[in-house]
């Protein structure tokens, strides 16, 4: 019998081979309304055509400003943030926002928002997650707690140039912020875990690195940041819950600190930065698992054989033993046809069997 969604991810993320390599990705919007005017089906959500295995599950974990659109014009939308920031996007959400304000800059500036910070029963849309939840875990997805966390949580609320000044001027201080928002994740997943929900494992996000390396030093990273990690890592495994981390970049640098302050898995594993998933299995697979690597520019070739090269070349040791999961290096972006990624997906269920 075929194992579900939910099955093949643990045992990837415990480092058993389950009967093919899990299966998540991450489409732009953009890039599935590229695929409607190509042939497809629009009434067919991705996760079900293509057999995406991970759902995910958050709450508000935000200072809860008030969200208003304060300028449209037919190409940008300028908007506050429930971060209390200000930022302009493109209209197809297809680029990173541009940051225009950020509400902290000062010591002053985080007293006020602090309290802002606080647990509640209200920080969660209870219905949405009761009916989405149980579909999802009744079509056998792995489903995770989600949570944007430390340095890259914090650009929402500062400027990176303001937050990377801070790190060296004043650790102290950032590390307070960083274990301030850590316990506000505990505490609305305790609140969730205590109404009777339950989850597969966890899934955080903190980019930490950027084409050439880590964005800060691991002694850095160590000072200001591997507390709140630990304490996140340690409150979800009390809960049976693996931990996979989104970190963008270059992390190799910081890949044996993660590992200590208990990380089970890391993604997506950015190919352009430097991120060989082969590479990687082979120094930090015995204690790590990985999720991603497989490089969406050769989705995008017209000649389909640098595709199936990819796959097949990464997927023959990232797989072995299990602990690998399949995930683009990042997210799939429009310049990959419908026609082209219908053929990576054939290709990872070709090439992701277990014998």
């Amino acid at each position: 019998m075929a194992m579900t969604g939910a099955e093949r991810f643990r045992a990837a993320l415990a480092h058993r081979e389950p009967d093919h390599v899990p299966i998540h990705d991450s489409p732009w919007g953009a890039t599935v309304d590229r695929w409607k005017a190509e042939g497809y089906p629009h009434h067919v959500p991705v996760d079900e055509y293509f057999g995406y295995e991970l759902c995910g599950f958050g709450c508000d974990l935000t200072p809860r400003f008030p969200v208003r659109v304060l300028e449209r014009t037919d190409e940008y939308i300028v908007e506050s943030t429930a971060d209390g920031g200000v930022r302009r996007n493109h209209r197809d959400r297809s680029t990173t926002p541009e940051v225009i304000e950020c509400p902290i800059r000062t010591r002053d500036d985080w007293e006020q928002i602090k309290p802002r910070l606080e647990a509640s029963f209200t920080r969660v849309n209870w219905v949405s997650l009761r009916n989405d939840l149980e579909k999802q875990r009744h079509d056998g997805k792995f489903i995770t707690f989600n949570a944007a966390v430390g340095y890259d949580r914090f650009q929402s609320l500062m400027r990176s140039e303001d937050l990377l000044m801070a790190l060296v001027e004043d650790p102290d201080w950032v590390r307070e912020m960083f274990l301030t928002h850590a316990q506000l994740v505990i505490d609305m997943a305790q609140v969730i875990f205590d109404q009777g929900y339950r989850f597969d494992g966890a899934f955080l996000f903190c980019d930490l690195g950027y084409r050439n390396g880590s964005l800060f030093s691991p002694r850095t990273y160590r000072a200001v940041q591997f507390e709140s990690d630990r304490m996140l890592y340690d409150f979800f495994h009390r809960h049976n819950m693996p931990v996979i981390l989104h970190s963008c970049g270059c992390v190799k640098a910081l890949i044996p600190y993660l590992i200590e302050a208990g990380l089970d898995c890391l993604q997506p594993l950015e190919v352009k930065a430097g991120m060989d998933v082969a590479e990687l299995k082979r120094e930090y697979g015995r204690d790590l698992a990985f999720m991603g690597g497989i490089d969406v520019r050769a989705m995008s070739e017209p000649d389909p054989a640098r595709i199936e090269e990819e796959i097949a070349r990464k997927f023959d040791v990232a797989m072995r033993g299990g602990g690998y999961i399949y995930h683009s290096d990042h997210s799939v972006p429009k310049d990959v046809s419908f026609a082209q990624y219908c053929r990576v997906m054939e290709l990872v269920r070709k090439h992701g069997e277990y014998s």
